[in-house]
This record gives structure tokens, sequence and C-alpha cells, in this order.
């Protein structure tokens, strides 16, 4: 994880992008890319959306987050175990199991 968060931190730096990176328009940047996946779904069956375009816009989603985690000072793999963690509780598998119920219907 973290070689590729340097990756892209290397990429950004090389084109000296880290001044228009703030949280703000990181966050912006990260809603435009997840609503440009979004898009490939539209109107389709969900099994018929292009796999290569779902691809590209994935890794944008995801360097957009790596690049918001690392501007604020977050490891990815950490704050995602945490949020797994708390997820196991407030869904166990004996009530979560086969529902699509949120946490507080269970």
């Amino acid at each position: 994880m973290e070689n590729i968060i340097n990756q892209i931190v290397s990429f950004r730096d090389a084109r000296d992008w880290r001044q228009f990176h703030n949280a703000k328009d990181l966050a912006v940047a990260l809603n435009v890319e997840a609503g440009e996946l979004l898009e490939l779904f539209l109107w389709k069956e969900a099994g018929t959306a292009d796999k290569l375009k779902i691809k590209e816009e994935l890794a944008d989603v995801f360097m957009y987050a790596f690049l918001l985690a690392d501007q604020q000072g977050l490891n990815v793999e950490e704050i995602v175990m945490e949020k797994l963690k708390k997820n196991e509780a407030k869904y166990p598998v004996d009530k979560a199991k086969g529902t699509a119920k949120k946490y507080d219907e269970l």
C-alpha cells in the first residue's frame, strides 16, 4: 500500500500539483470520480458496464482517496482495519448474514 501511495505522490509532485491538493479539493475530486464510476452503470444492467472503463474510473477513485489520506497524515491500512473492526461490532455475522438491513435494523 505504501509503495502505491508513494508512486501516486511522486507522479503528483513531479507535476507540481500538490498546490491544488488541499483536503476540500481532493474530496471534491474523489466525489467527481466516484460519480464518473457510477455513470458507467446508468441505464444498464449491472453486469453490462464496460469493465475497462470501470477499471479506469476505480483507479481514479483510489488515487484521490489515497492522496486525501496522505494529505491528512492517515495510514490507509490502519484506518480500513479500524473501520472493519467497528463494522464487525455493528454487523455481527449471526444477525447480518444474508441481509442488507442497516445495523440499527438488525
